[in-house]
C-alpha cells in the first residue's frame, strides 16, 4: 500500500516556547507557521519527521490514546549531552534494551519524547 505517515499535530499551550523547545534540542525547522480557522498553526520538520502545532491549550486533561513521540538519532550521547548543554535535567539515564539505546523524557505540555538510538536494520526486524 502507498502510504506515507505525514505529521502529528498538537496542541501547544504556549507555541513559542514548544517551538523554542524543539528547534533548541533537536534542531527543529520551521516549515510554516500561518494562521488557519482564526489559530495560529505551525509545522517543524525534525529529520524526516514532521509536527504541526495549534497555538491552543490542550482540549482535555484525561487519557489520552498516545503514548509518545520517538525521535531516533545515531547518536544518542551526543543529543544527551546537547540536551544538557542547554539546561535539560534528565530524570532517568539512557537504557539498554538489547541492541536499542533510548531515553524517556517529559516535553512541553506534558507530551512524553523518547529519543532513541539503534543499530542498523534493528527496526526492520520482524518478529
Amino acid at each position: 500500500m502507498d502510504c506515507n505517515l505525514d505529521h502529528v499535530h498538537l496542541f501547544a499551550s504556549d507555541l513559542d516556547a514548544s517551538l523554542r523547545f524543539y528547534r533548541e534540542m533537536f534542531g527543529a525547522e520551521v516549515l510554516f507557521d500561518e494562521t488557519a480557522a482564526g489559530v495560529r498553526n505551525v509545522m517543524i520538520q525534525i529529520g524526516a519527521g514532521r509536527i504541526n502545532f495549534y497555538d491552543q491549550p490542550p482540549r482535555g486533561t484525561g487519557p489520552s490514546a498516545m503514548h509518545h513521540l520517538g525521535i531516533h538519532t545515531e547518536d544518542i550521547s551526543r543529543v544527551v549531552s546537547h540536551m544538557e548543554a542547554k539546561g535539560f535535567k534528565f530524570r532517568n539515564p539512557v537504557r539498554y534494551f538489547g541492541e536499542l539505546k533510548y531515553v524517556m523524557l517529559e516535553g512541553p505540555d506534558r507530551i512524553l519524547i523518547e529519543i532513541f538510538e539503534y543499530k542498523s536494520g534493528f527496526h526492520n526486524q520482524k518478529g
